[in-house]
């Protein structure tokens, strides 16, 4: 009798690494964004995508605050088309970030989602910062 984790077969490598690859096209991880700052190797711009109130209370260090409902063409045009952005928001209760992929995608332009949040951020013991530093 098998477990509950083999009840369903394993899916073949080949389809588990095309699942994967695809996955890892749409995010990004805590760990991964904070090893882009600290090498200094920053192909990506940072959106902090919840409220300017919470943004200024903390956030990540490096990242922008635009509100996913600020979002718009004019706005975005401040960046080159080829722009790769990284959202994020409070955490996996949220779905501020999955708005601010979609519109980003909407628009044309290349998203990743940065899974975990601030949530994810502080698990990993990660600093923050607080000075507001929004864009408007």
């Amino acid at each position: 009798m098998a477990s509950p984790v083999s009840e369903i077969p394993a899916a073949a490598p080949d389809l588990a690494a095309a699942h994967y690859a695809a996955k890892l096209a749409f995010e990004t991880d805590c760990s991964d964004v904070r090893a882009a700052f600290a090498s200094g190797k920053i192909d990506f711009v940072l959106l902090d995508v919840r409220s300017p109130a919470l943004f200024a209370q903390s956030h990540l260090p490096g990242a922008i605050n635009l509100p996913h409902g600020k979002i718009t063409a004019h706005r975005m045009s401040e960046w080159s088309r080829d722009t790769l952005f990284v959202v994020y928001c409070a955490g996996p209760h949220c779905n501020g970030a999955d708005k601010a992929a979609f519109r980003l995608a909407k628009l044309g332009l290349q998203a990743k989602l940065m899974i975990g949040g601030m949530t994810g951020w502080a698990d990993e013991g990660f600093a923050f910062e607080s000075e507001a530093v929004a864009a408007e």
